[in-house]
């Protein structure tokens, strides 16, 4: 079946849902979600949302913070551009209904996270993103523009290669009109055909055995950008968050930064603080100083997990402050105001993804990539805390804007599309042949490709998960397809470009640690690494 729309929206976080709801103002807007309900990274964002509203603050201090955290990498003019437009689009959320947590004297109420000098988080409790993606997906759901499709995943972007009448000069220029995707109501692959298409299927945590993210963050629209031919850049540098919690019902249920931001400490088993000792921020340092400070203690210690406390607040506290982080503790008998939390890292956040240009552009035309998916040059090696939930606003916007343009100069240009073509494949009963390749990518990922780096780790890990790669491929040649299928071919490529890029950068920056490189060399390595297809290479930040 064949569906057509103006723009074609894949992913319903953030990113996503604020761009069908401006699109849908002037054209029919498809917003394609392989879940049934808001378990996006959007809705587990527990902190906020960056922006300057405080007195003591301002725009040059926020710019500087990001790119202080962002370690040599961040594209200035990006950093600038979000810093200056967040206070329109945090009033923007507050239009569409999400209700943000503030006071009558002196209005929102500011929090501070790692990275930051200034309070500037705008939160709803511990819940914001959950304040956003519900406020958001109701307005979705009502606008007559805009036909959701849940249950409905992505198999391949369309471009030339699947193109009825191929041209008979090849043209150096890729184009995008579209998506496969199987609908799991119907278990067929439609052609989901429009013009502009939107990326924004979010981040890539479930590669690693151990992740805050969800189940459905298997690295999707990195990985068929890959395929089509996009530029893909810096997947060395995943954020492990240094705060989920420890424990065996806990599955990494992340312990919100905003914690250490009101106060909380880090303690080893003795009940020392011990990051006074890596950084002058002491427990309000970057992620990647805090995340590898842990590491380290960890494996000094031989201890399983090192210890938040959070006991100097009262318990009304916590719960008016973190009341969704205290609940559930709670729930797994721990009272965080009367003892210490167990925590590790976990994988959280990647500052990677397709590269894209100032206005949501990616080397692909017609495609626009936002959020998560997308490498905007905001982040550079290193995440500053809450920074993710703004990029996704503010450059789902400028994409729209720019798409707006793009659409009225390319009206009815979709050529002959074909329909999925699935012949010579079949219903696959040998699931369990590769169902275990899952689990064992994950592994290696986390043993070899995690906080700290080696060449003979990361090639270890390229070697092995090469031929799990391979395997799944052949497997997915003759098989019909299915969305757990689908999502271990992602998985697979999705880990090999992180391990190619860990490869290539022969120096140790931000996320990425290697015991071989242990120093930051800005006399080489200040650029991007950018992978497209077979090629790797460094290229200027613009």
């Amino acid at each position: 079946m064949i569906h057509r729309s103006d723009y074609l929206v894949i992913g319903s976080g953030i990113a996503g849902l604020s761009f069908a709801l401006r699109a849908a103002n002037h054209g029919r807007v498809i917003l394609i979600t392989k879940k049934a309900k808001a378990d996006t990274n959007t809705n587990r964002a527990q902190g906020g949302i960056a922006s300057v509203f405080g007195k003591d603050d301002s725009f040059d201090l926020h710019i500087e913070d990001t790119l202080t955290s962002g370690v040599g990498l961040c594209n200035r003019k990006a950093v600038e551009i979000i810093v200056r437009d967040a206070p329109e689009r945090i009033r923007e959320l507050m239009d569409w209904g999400v209700g943000f947590t503030g006071n009558e004297e002196a209005g929102l109420d500011l929090g501070r996270e790692g990275g930051h000098s200034r309070n500037r988080i705008v939160h709803a409790q511990d819940k914001t993103g959950m304040a956003v993606e519900s406020a958001l997906l109701a307005k979705v759901k009502a606008h007559p523009q805009i036909q959701v499709f849940d249950k409905t995943m992505v198999a391949e972007l369309i471009t030339e290669h699947h193109l009825v009448h191929k041209p008979e000069k090849k043209s150096q220029d890729i184009h995008c009109w579209g998506a496969y995707a199987y609908r799991g109501d119907t278990r067929e692959v439609d052609a989901f055909l429009a013009n502009v298409t939107l990326l924004c299927t979010g981040g890539v945590g479930r590669v690693y055995l151990h992740t805050t993210n969800p189940e459905i963050a298997t690295g999707d629209g990195i990985a068929m950008a890959f395929r089509a031919g996009a530029k893909i850049a810096n997947m060395e540098f995943m954020q492990f968050h240094p705060t989920s919690l420890y424990h065996p019902d806990g599955d990494c249920f992340l312990i919100s930064e905003a914690v250490r931001g009101d106060g909380a400490v880090l303690r080893n088993r003795a009940g020392d603080r011990f990051m006074t000792k890596y950084h002058p921020l002491a427990d309000l340092a970057p992620r990647d100083i805090v995340a590898r400070a842990i590491d380290s203690e960890m494996k000094f210690s031989g201890e399983p997990s090192v210890f938040l406390d959070a006991t100097l607040h009262s318990e009304p506290e916590l719960l008016d402050r973190f009341p969704q982080i205290f609940e559930r503790l709670k729930e797994l008998k721990i009272n965080m105001q009367k003892e210490w939390i167990s925590v590790v890292p976990a994988a959280h956040y990647m500052c990677g993804g397709v590269l894209s240009d100032l206005y949501g552009r990616s080397s692909i035309k017609g495609l626009y990539v936002t959020g998560e998916v997308a490498c905007t040059g905001v982040h550079g090696a290193n995440r500053l805390a809450s920074n993710s939930l703004l990029e996704a606003l503010v450059f789902s916007h400028r994409a729209y804007e720019d798409a707006l343009a793009y659409l009225n100069s390319n009206p009815d240009a979709i050529p002959d599309i074909p329909p999925w073509n699935d012949e010579g494949t079949f219903d696959q009963e040998e699931w369990v042949l590769i169902s275990h390749d899952l689990v064992e990518v994950q592994r290696l990922m986390w043993d070899y490709v995690g906080i700290v780096r080696s060449n003979e780790r990361l090639e270890r890990a390229q070697r092995r998960v090469g031929l799990i790669a391979e395997e799944v491929e052949r497997f997915f040649k003759k098989t019909r397809i299915t969305p757990p299928l689908l999502e271990l071919r992602n998985l697979c490529s999705v880990a090999e470009l992180i391990i190619r890029s860990a490869l290539f950068r022969k120096e140790s920056r931000g996320l990425h640690y290697t015991t071989d490189y242990p120093d930051r060399d800005d006399q080489t390595w200040m650029g991007n690494t950018v992978i497209q297809k077979k090629q790797i290479a460094l290229e200027a930040i613009e």
